[in-house]
This record gives structure tokens, sequence and C-alpha cells, in this order.
């Protein structure tokens, strides 16, 4: 699931700003710098770093943790509690469940598909997935359309989420199908015939185009259906392991392996206290945004990728095509094929940014590849409505947003420039 990024003032549906929780020591960052530590003149500067860190933690986030790195340096800190019960501390190191930045693997190996001729980014979706996209909608909506999300094709989400469906009308919500659904097997088939049943949310092709999960969905059944393999395993063996990463993959069940920390989800202010979704079976995101992964593997990843180490430099070329798109908050983002583009004032950054049930995660690497922050919350939707039902800023955003500026520019609070929108 995507929505928007945690650099917000505000509401957003299902968005990557949210909660509130108890405070908790800060955690003591870990720096990997050279002999004499890092300059200000990379603006990888260790102690605004961990203060940046701390603050979302004292705005009331329960952990977060983040690695940064700056031409050759690379810094590493957390700040908080994996689990609010035992105390225990959160760590740079732990696991994450990283929600749709699952969607840039899933493109990137889309487009390894079509450097080997096997898919055409202009081909109807229909040539290739005729019974799960019939009809005028299979001729019309193109593979690239998938990726840019420019199909048309609605969000399945709340449909199998029945619950949610008033979204974002509070009074009229509840968080009954999160629990209903913990456990719940769903196939990429069923969550997909929810997203062609429903309305459609544009014409085929036309911008902006309009975010949905189900787009990433069809891709996966795409990947398959040319590969002969299932599509989780293709991008493993394909994407994950030649990257170099060691700590990212699909889950295979409910609970993440290895260490991690507890979920919470607040679903502003309708779950109080926020309640742990880190045991959920990830079925209902899969090629969408199921990946769980670290904060040093998708620094990694993106590294990699922007550098034409994964696809081609052509390949990247087109994933960096960007067309406007409205997110499910109605927000508007720049979205290439699996990549946003987010531009502030020390220069342009591409990524990803994701967000499931209690887990929120961003990760950002500047253009010239020399600057990169990776950064994990584990608390969603924490911002709490006013008595119209519009949920309200929250010390949280502010603090993320100081914590983002630094990470990305190594500018602290006081300056204001670079908070445009990241996804």
């Amino acid at each position: 699931m995507r929505i928007r990024l945690m650099w917000c003032a505000g509401a957003a549906a299902l968005s990557v700003c949210a909660g509130t929780a108890a405070a908790a020591p800060p955690t003591t960052g870990t720096t990997v710098v050279p002999a004499g530590g890092a300059s200000q003149s990379t603006g990888l500067d260790p102690a605004e770093l961990q203060s940046a860190l701390d603050g979302v933690h004292r705005a009331g986030i329960p952990g977060v943790y983040a690695e940064v790195r700056d031409n050759g340096r690379t810094w590493r800190g957390a700040s908080g509690v994996a689990d609010l019960r035992t105390g225990r501390p959160v760590t740079p190191e732990m696991r994450q469940r990283v929600g749709s930045i699952t969607k840039t693997f899933t493109a990137t190996a889309v487009m390894q598909q079509v450097e080997q001729g096997r898919i055409r980014l202009d081909a109807p979706i229909g040539d290739y997935l005729p019974r799960l996209v019939p009809g005028e909608r299979g001729r019309k909506i193109t593979v690239r359309m998938l990726l840019d999300n420019t199909s048309g094709i609605p969000d399945y989400i709340p449909y199998a989420f029945p619950s949610l469906r008033a979204f974002p009308s509070l009074p009229d919500v509840s968080t009954e199908s999160l629990d209903d659904n913990r456990f719940r097997r769903f196939q990429p088939s069923e969550l997909i015939e929810m997203g062609l049943a429903a309305p459609p949310a544009g014409e085929p092709g036309a911008t902006p185009g309009v975010y949905s999960n189900t787009n990433y969905l069809l891709l996966g059944q795409l990947l398959e259906q040319v590969t002969g393999t299932p599509a989780e395993e293709y991008i493993t063996r394909n994407v994950i392991e030649p990257a170099g990463l060691r700590h990212t993959g699909f889950p295979t069940g409910p609970r993440v392996k290895g260490p991690h920390a507890r979920m919470y989800e607040a679903f502003y202010g309708l779950i109080d206290p926020p309640r742990d979704y880190s045991v959920y079976d990830m079925s209902w995101t899969g090629t969408g945004a199921a990946l769980v992964s670290t904060m040093e593997d998708l620094n990694r990843f993106y590294a990699r990728l922007l550098d034409g180490r994964i696809v081609s430099r052509s390949s990247l070329a087109q994933m960096q095509r960007t067309i406007p798109v409205r997110a499910l908050d109605g927000t508007m983002i720049e979205y290439g094929l699996g990549l946003h583009r987010v531009t502030t004032s020390c220069g342009t950054f591409w990524g990803h940014d994701g967000t499931v049930w209690g887990a929120g995660t961003i990760s950002m690497t500047r253009a010239d590849g020399k600057r990169q922050m990776s950064v994990a919350v584990n608390l969603q939707r924490w911002n709490r409505p006013d008595a119209s039902g519009r949920p309200q800023p929250h010390p949280i955003d502010h603090a993320l947003a100081t914590l983002y500026r630094q990470a990305m520019c190594g500018e602290g609070g006081t300056r204001t420039e670079t908070a445009a929108r990241v996804p």
C-alpha cells in the first residue's frame, strides 16, 4: 500500500503521516565514517541526525531508525523502542515491512523482461493477461499504464477492507476489517477482480494518473505469465539477490523473520491505544507492498538501481519519465515507472515510500547517487480528527519534516524551503 510520504502537515488517506505513543529513552546512533568523522562539507552531521531522530521519538513515534549515506560516508541511528510493553530498544539494523517500496522492485523486474524482449511497454495488457483483463480494457490499457498508474483501474483496498470503504469520513469508518483480515489468505486474482469491478478511476492513459495498488498486482501476474515463475520468486532471484541484499525478501507467513519492531496502528484515533499489527498475512499486498527489508539494504538497492547496475541505462531513463499522479489522499506526486521524483533545495531525489498497517518507510537517493536516506517508523496514522472528522496536524509531522531535511540536505529545522512534498 502507498499513500504519501511522512513529510506532511495534515490529513492523508491511509497516510504515512499519523499516530501517538508513549515516549522512551532515545537510542544511541552509530557512525560509520573514516577516521576523523564527518566534515561540514559533507552535510553528514551525526549529532544533528541523532537529534532529529530523537525529536521524532519525543513527538510520539515509539521507534524510528535510519541510515544516511553521503559521498562514501554512512551514519546509522535509532531512537525509541521496538516494543512498548517490554521497552526493548529499536536498532538501526532491524527489518521492516517497507510497503510500496516493493513497487520499485516489481517495476525493475518488469523492465528486465522488457530488455529481454518478453514484455513490450506499450503493448496492451490484454495481450498477456486476456482472462484477467478482458475486452476493451485489456485492449486499451498498456503495461506502461500499469507501471505509471495511468490505467484508470481503481484500488482494491476499500473492497478488501470493507469497513474502511467510507474513508475519509471517519465517523462512518471502523477498523473491524483490519482484524478480520489478519490471517486471511488472499489470491492476487481475487484482489484484482475487486479493483476491476469497481467504478473506473479514469480513462486509460489519461493524466493525471490515479495511484492504485491493483496495477502492481497485475504486474506481478504479468511477470508470472512471461517467466513461468511466481513473481515473488522471480524478483528474489533477479532483483534482490543480484543487488546483494542480504535482509530483503517476501514473507512466507504472517511473521517477520529476524530482528524487527512491533508495528502499531492508530488509524486516526479509531484504535486507541494503537494496536500491534506486526503479525499479519501480507497476501493482501503481494507484489505491490509485501516486502520486508532493512534501511541498509534499501540504500544499497537504490544506489545500484540508479547507477544502472540492475537495469540498463535506457530502462532507467524510462523509469524516470514522470507524469503527475493523484495519490490516494488527493495530493499530486511525480511518478515514473515505480519511482517517485522529489525536488529539494539540495537536488533531485528518486525513490519511493511505503506504508502498511503499523509500519512506514521511505528511501530516497539523490540523482548524483552521493546522498541517500532510508527511514523507518513503527506507528502509523497518528493524526486525530477535529470535530468535522478531518485529521489534524501533529507534532510528529513537524519532527519528521525536520528529520528529512537533515537527512536529505544536511539542514536543521530552521529552514523550510526543502519541505516540498516527498511522495
